[in-house]
Formats: C-alpha cells, structure tokens, sequence
C-alpha cells in the first residue's frame, strides 16, 4: 500500500530535521516512525466538494472573510480542503502553506491557489505532523477541520510549534453543543456511523477547550449557528475566532 512521504524528510520549508524529531531519532527512524497510510475519502471529499457553493451561499463565506481578515505575514492553513478560504485572504499575507491529505480536496485546492489573491503553496501532510519547521509562522488557520483529525490535542501541540511567539491560531468550527439533548444526540452519532460517512467528522469536540490546553490564549470566540434555520442540527454549533501563542504546551500525560 503506498504510504505518505515522510513530512520529517522533506526541507522545502526549511525544515529542521533534528528539531522535528527531538534530536533523538536516526533520520531512518525517524522516516519509519512517520509512515502513514495516505488520506482517502473520496465519496466525501465530493460530496464536500459540490456542497460548497451552497455553503457559501448560506452564509460560509462571510465567516471565511471574518476569519481572514486582517491577518499578515506567513501563514499556514492546515486541513485547507478545496481551498474555499483561499480568496478571501487579504492582501497583508506574504504567502500561505496550504496542507491538505485528502488527494482529491488538494487537487481541487491546487487549481484554486493558482488563482488566488496571494502566493499559497498546497502540500500533502497531516494535522498531527506538520511538515515544517518549528516557529515558522505567523499565523494559522483552521476552517472546519479539527473535528476530523484524529487527535485534536496532538494537531493544536502542532499548531503550537510551528507559530512563533505571539503568533495567531484562526478558527472556525463546529463544536459540541450547549443544549444537554443535542450534546446526547451528538455523542451518539459520534460513537456510531457519523465518522465512517462524514470523513472522520465528529459532531461533539469541545474544540475551543481543547485550543486552551496547547497553550494558546483565546483572545476573540464568537459562539452561532451555522446554518442559521429553525431546527438545531448536530452539526449546527459553531465558534470563530482567534487565539495566541502565549504558553508552553501543557503535558496533558
């Protein structure tokens, strides 16, 4: 079975081989250690794919554009999809490293970045191994990704590494409920078929505690709806906002 190349490997990013691994591996272990089957999803990432334009339609890009906006310098947007955030990064970012596992998302991402409004790259790599260098980064960005991980502590102790100091997480995502029936209703869906149809989607991660472990100050959090409609969905809980690098990462062994 073909596996990932190894994000420890690869330098086009200055990477530092030895901080990635700690100093402690060979770089062959290293590679072995690293070894993953590659991302494939792909009656979902079509589904995802054809739903955009009505997702934005609803409202999807003005939370795009809210997520975006004002932000400056490098930045790295992790689990970029099709790339639906790509026209709405404003003119202050001097280049975006779009990561993306999934081959068909990435292939829609790449013919998108070519004509984007800034300089992005898109590469393959995973939330949990980032293939790049530490404190490299002014920013981050996630935009409904970090229900999907699989393990949403490990993927924010990456985004941690690679922001430098005071640099920005971004993000918008749909999160646990407040409501006690939808928050039952989610863990159900979650322990059952919701991540086999939906890509690996949880509809519960209390995502916004989660940032707070990996060592980031929450500085903005807006709490809505998305889709804004009368009946209240497992999945219709979101949050948007920005957060800092301030902290170590808390040993959460």
């Amino acid at each position: 079975m073909r596996t990932a190349p190894c994000p420890f490997v690869t330098n086009g990013h200055g990477l530092n081989l030895a901080a990635a691994c700690d100093g402690v591996r060979t770089m062959n272990e290293c590679h072995r250690g690293c070894m993953k089957p590659p991302v494939s999803h792909p009656l979902f990432a079509r589904a995802y794919a054809c739903s955009t334009p009505a997702m934005d339609r609803a409202g999807a890009a003005e939370h795009r554009r809210r997520l975006l906006m004002r932000l400056t310098g490098r930045v790295i947007e992790v689990g970029a999809g099709d790339g639906a955030n790509f026209d709405h990064y404003p003119a202050g970012v001097t280049s975006v490293l779009a990561v993306e596992p999934e081959q068909y998302l990435r292939g829609r991402a790449q013919q998108r970045a070519a004509r984007a409004p800034v300089p992005i790259e898109v590469v393959d790599g995973v939330a949990e191994q980032l293939p790049v260098s530490n404190q490299d980064f002014d920013a981050a960005v996630v935009s409904l990704v970090l229900c999907s991980v699989t393990d949403q502590d490990q993927a924010l102790r990456e985004l941690h590494r690679v922001l430098a100091s005071g640099g920005q997480l971004r993000f918008f995502e749909h999160v646990r409920a407040e409501s006690l029936v939808l928050r039952r209703v989610q863990r159900l869906l979650d322990a059952t078929v919701w991540p086999s149809i939906a890509g690996g989607c949880h509809t519960g991660r209390d995502t916004a505690a989660t940032i707070g472990r990996a060592g980031f100050r929450i500085d903005r959090l807006h709490h809505f709806r998305f889709p804004d409609v009368g009946l209240s969905l497992p999945t219709s809980p979101h949050i948007l906002g920005a957060a800092s690098r301030v902290s170590p990462v808390r040993d959460t062994g």
